[in-house]
């Protein structure tokens, strides 16, 4: 159960840190994002969903520490809850600056375009298209680990799993073993019965023969040596 435990653990900080470096990449798309608000709007509603999914892991963690048996190793476990909890609101007050930055962004490169016209909307888009080459290359590097991080969430069910098994077969062969007890324990005691039972009978044996014996030579004396 230990085992499971501590696989359990493993996994959700796996997948803390899997969605803390999304969260991250997400809060930089948000950064290098020029527009239109509907682009950040979608951007937010996705750094929403990734929050809602690390808060309830870093929620998991906490639970499994609080059901650990040695202390020291609770402690050890609520720090690390801890410290991911302080990394995420770093990581919402990241977000609320980047937000910030954006629209402050979004706001001059309209008002700029109000003004200057056709040259400027090229520059954006220029400009766009680049940020955009920049963040598909940080979002395949981040989707890459991802893939890793699976890959090993996924050994580590697997290991689970096997564990769980192990568990299940030991605890069948340990049934198995306390009723072959019982059986052994059963057959001692018969034995011990059927040899007091062989004795007693041996002992009764005796005293008939003993008996029939004495009866036979009481009555040979009578015939033979009546006058004793």
């Amino acid at each position: 159960m230990a085992a499971a435990q501590d696989v359990h653990v493993r996994i959700c900080n796996q997948e803390i840190v899997k969605f803390d470096l999304e969260v991250k990449a997400l809060i930089q798309d948000i950064r290098d994002c020029s527009g239109p608000l509907s682009a950040l709007t979608e951007l937010n509603t996705k750094v929403k969903e990734k929050f809602q999914q690390l808060r309830h892991r870093i929620q998991e963690l906490e639970q499994s520490a609080k059901e650990q048996d040695k202390e020291s190793e609770k402690q050890v476990l609520l720090q690390e809850v801890e410290n991911h909890q302080k990394q995420m609101l770093s990581n919402q007050t990241s977000w609320r600056k980047a937000n910030l930055t954006c629209k402050i962004a979004i706001d001059n490169l309209e008002k700029a375009e109000l003004l200057q016209g056709g040259d400027l909307f090229r520059q954006r888009k220029t400009a766009k298209e680049s940020l955009a080459q920049t963040s598909s290359a940080i979002t395949e590097s981040l989707m890459g680990i991802s893939r890793m991080m699976s890959q090993q969430v996924q050994q580590s069910e697997e290991a689970m799993q096997t564990l769980v098994n192990s568990s299940r077969t030991i605890l069948d062969a340990n049934e198995e073993f306390k009723s072959m007890s019982g059986t052994i324990q059963l057959g001692r005691k018969l034995i011990t019965k059927y040899n007091r039972r062989e004795l007693t009978d041996k002992l009764l044996i005796f005293l008939a023969l003993a008996l029939f014996l004495a009866t036979v030579l009481y009555i040979l004396k009578k015939r033979l040596f009546p006058f004793l």
